[in-house]
């Protein structure tokens, strides 16, 4: 299980979706009900829905982890985790219009590895499922 490449993946994915509640997407300024410009950091619990994905993305990776006998579905929820993690992404950029100001943290790349690890997941999944479709071929 753990000696497969593609586990290391889903376990680094999974890592770096959990470090977007601790570290943040972007830092800058809102504004509060004084409309007086308030410090905030980004994080993945900052927004509900946001929250839910990031969520949803850690739980299917340790389960992936965990689905090493049947590749087929494992392929289909590494698939899934990397659609979500992409629409992830896209919701981080589309909530940024509640900042007045402010950057991007160094910190945002845990989001960015997430789809990127995932990929790595998948194609080492499909290459062991064509290896065993190859080696059934011979028997």
């Amino acid at each position: 299980m753990i000696q497969r490449m593609q586990s290391l993946w889903l376990l680094l994915a999974g890592a770096c979706a959990l470090l977007t509640y601790r570290f943040p997407f972007y830092s800058g300024n809102t504004l509060d009900s004084n409309n007086q410009l308030q410090p905030a950091r980004f994080i993945a619990s900052f927004d509900i829905l946001i929250n839910i994905l990031t969520a949803l993305i850690i739980i299917v990776c340790l389960i992936s982890i965990f689905l090493f006998k049947n590749r087929k579905l494992q392929l289909r929820l590494t698939i899934l985790a990397l659609v979500v993690s992409i629409l992830n992404i896209i919701l981080y950029f589309n909530k940024l219009d509640k900042f007045i100001h402010g950057e991007l943290s160094l910190s945002c790349i845990f989001a960015f590895l997430v789809p990127i690890f995932l990929f790595m997941a998948a194609r080492g999944i499909s290459r062991d499922e064509k290896l065993v479709k190859s080696l059934d071929r011979l028997r």
